[in-house]
């Protein structure tokens, strides 16, 4: 990155601000953000696709986390918030309220399926 140097006496300061005077990015930020992208799109995963059936698994998953079952992928600790995980059940159930007769039938089983399962989870957990 090019940056812009005054000199004077006895110290140098260098501009490393991202925008110029008049409030727009400057020419070696901009190619730096787009190499940076780059680098990032060369290195990551395909992200998957989201549908609804998707999305619940994320949920579950999510509730499976507060509910103690899989560990954190962050700390890699088990920790119990039953509070969550309620709360993560509940927003499953309003799903289901809601999308009632707006699913295919996949969607619906995968639906009523997940909900039971972490219903029942989550009693064995309360215990």
């Amino acid at each position: 990155m090019a940056e812009e140097v005054i000199q004077g006496e006895g110290f140098t300061v260098k501009d490393k601000r991202t925008f110029d005077t008049e409030g727009r990015v400057k020419e070696e930020f901009k190619k730096a953000e787009k190499e940076e992208a780059k680098e990032e799109a060369k290195g990551a995963a395909p992200m998957p696709e989201v549908n609804f059936s998707s999305f619940l698994l994320s949920l579950s998953s999510s509730t499976l986390l507060h509910l103690g079952e899989i560990a954190d992928p962050q700390s890699g600790e088990k920790k119990k918030d039953l509070a969550l995980a309620k709360q993560s059940i509940d927003i499953i159930g309003l799903l289901k309220d809601k999308t009632k007769g707006n699913l295919t039938q996949e969607e619906e089983k995968l639906l009523e399926h997940l909900l039971y399962d972490l219903r029942m989870r989550f009693v064995e957990a309360s215990k």
